[in-house]
């Protein structure tokens, strides 16, 4: 409950986009919760982003839009922005302030909790470790998530992403855990029919029980966008390390929060930095990002993966660039692949999960599945080299050698990479194609692999029609 206090200021000096403007105030402080009503009584939240001698500027979070400067009233509240989070909220949807969007009361038990966390001891951290298994071939053999680290995805406008996100939710478990899984879905800035295919395809697999979804669409206020992430993560670290769950939040699309950051900073009157965006963009990111993790004291952990679509396919916009910086690693989707017909069209080589060799391997996955792991990526890199040069003097003067290796890249991306959107591989399943894959080419190729796992695993596959035959 809100206390407030006896003081409330009637009338703005002005208003410039999500921004208003209120002189004379005094004992206010920065990220403070504010009431602001309107001329008819309604009442809409806000929080407080500079304070300056005897003016506050405040950010509203549902937008300004029938507001007026001189009957507004502004009521500081004295605490921080927070949300009642409870393991009840598992099975819901909440709109980007934690507020139901699902028919259902608010929650009535749990903890107010401030929507910002609580900053970790880096030295109350723990390593990440152990696998999380999503299903999906590409990134469990070859890019393994493991709990407490933070994987984003790059995509591009057009991409399947959001089919790939909802993917991962449907799927994603913990080998032998399942019980104390639960992932959280945060989508910021989509369309409403975006938001309506999340809900539907968590409701229709049956996992929706172990789902919270905070959808902030693309009509709500920009605003609203800072909020989403900030409010998936509360719930997160309730359920993780006060619950003692392993939880997987997906954070998509990170570029419109961004974007969101950025539109604020403008009506600030703040000096611009890359592309527009604030100076402070890489220290808010790292605000969210870095609330992931595991901590020593307690058995839950936070696994992230945000999700970002990169403006113009450009890897080094600010958004991804600076993502790359903070998290462990990277997928990136790329736009051949998807005019193929791959799905989910990941590249394989910018591809890395700097924490993969800590999750698998004997006693997590299976002995062989970093060296098989490397020699499909070390493959793969000839065989890309290959089609270029292939572009070039044409596919009938290459050597029978290199044939066969454009013929591993085609099994790689038809056979491995390739799957369906609701087509659900064991880890066990994806090595044994990782190896039905290798067996393209000759053993003598082989060069990431002991000879005690071609011994067990290797089994040469005849060529296709139209291959040349193989050495052996």
């Amino acid at each position: 409950m809100i206390l407030d206090r006896p003081v409330q200021y009637v009338g703005l000096d002005r208003m410039e986009g999500p921004l208003i403007f209120v002189s004379g105030v005094h004992d206010v402080g920065y990220d403070e919760l504010v009431e602001v009503r309107d001329e008819q009584g309604g009442e809409r939240l806000g929080t407080v982003l500079e304070v300056s001698r005897d003016t506050a500027v405040v950010q509203v979070l549902e937008g300004t839009t029938g507001l007026s400067n001189r009957n507004t009233r502004v009521r500081f509240t004295g605490r921080p922005v927070c949300i009642r989070v409870g393991r009840e909220m598992l099975g819901r949807s909440f709109d980007g302030l934690a507020r139901p969007v699902d028919g259902a009361p608010p929650p009535l038990r749990g903890e107010l909790r401030d929507i910002h966390g609580q900053p970790i001891n880096p030295a109350a951290r723990d390593y990440p470790r152990e696998f999380v298994q999503t299903g999906m071939s590409i990134l469990d053999g070859s890019n393994s998530l493991v709990r407490g680290q933070k994987l984003p995805i790059f995509s591009g406008a057009g991409l399947p992403h959001n089919r790939l996100a909802a993917q991962i939710v449907r799927q994603a478990t913990l080998p032998g855990e399942e019980t104390r899984f639960a992932v959280i879905l945060a989508a910021m800035g989509v369309k409403n029919d975006v938001a309506q295919f999340f809900r539907r395809s968590f409701e229709d697999s049956g996992v929706l029980s172990r789902v919270t979804l905070f959808l902030s669409p693309a009509d709500a206020p920009g605003v609203e966008r800072l909020m989403a992430p900030r409010a998936a993560l509360t719930l997160a670290e309730h359920l993780a390390f006060e619950l003692d769950m392993h939880v997987l939040v997906v954070l998509t699309d990170m570029t419109n929060y961004c974007d969101a950051l950025r539109e604020i900073a403008s009506a600030r009157g703040e000096v611009p930095a890359r592309k527009g965006y604030p100076g402070y963009l890489y220290s808010d990111l790292a605000s969210i990002y870095e609330r992931a993790g595991r901590l020593k004291e307690s058995r839950g952990s936070i696994t992230l993966m945000p999700i970002l679509t990169m403006p113009a396919d450009d890897i080094s916009h600010p958004v991804a660039d600076l993502t790359g910086y903070i998290t462990e690693g990277q997928v990136v989707c790329k736009r051949e692949l998807h005019q193929k017909g791959i799905y989910p069209p990941v590249a394989g080589l910018p591809s890395l999960s700097r924490l993969m060799k800590d999750g698998v391997g004997e006693g997590h996955t299976r002995e062989d599945h970093m060296a098989i792991a490397a020699q499909l990526f070390a493959a793969y890199a000839r065989a890309e080299d290959v089609r270029s040069l292939a572009s070039v003097i044409g596919e009938e003067e290459l050597s029978p050698l290199d044939k066969t290796y454009l013929h591993f890249a085609d099994a790689f991306e038809q056979k491995y990479v390739s799957q369906g959107e609701y087509e659900n591989r064991s880890i066990e399943e994806t090595l044994e194609r990782a190896w039905q894959v290798a067996g393209v080419l000759p053993r003598s190729e082989l060069t990431q692999l002991s000879e005690a796992h071609i011994e067990r695993y290797y089994q040469r596959q005849a060529p296709e029609r139209g291959q040349p035959p193989q050495r052996a």
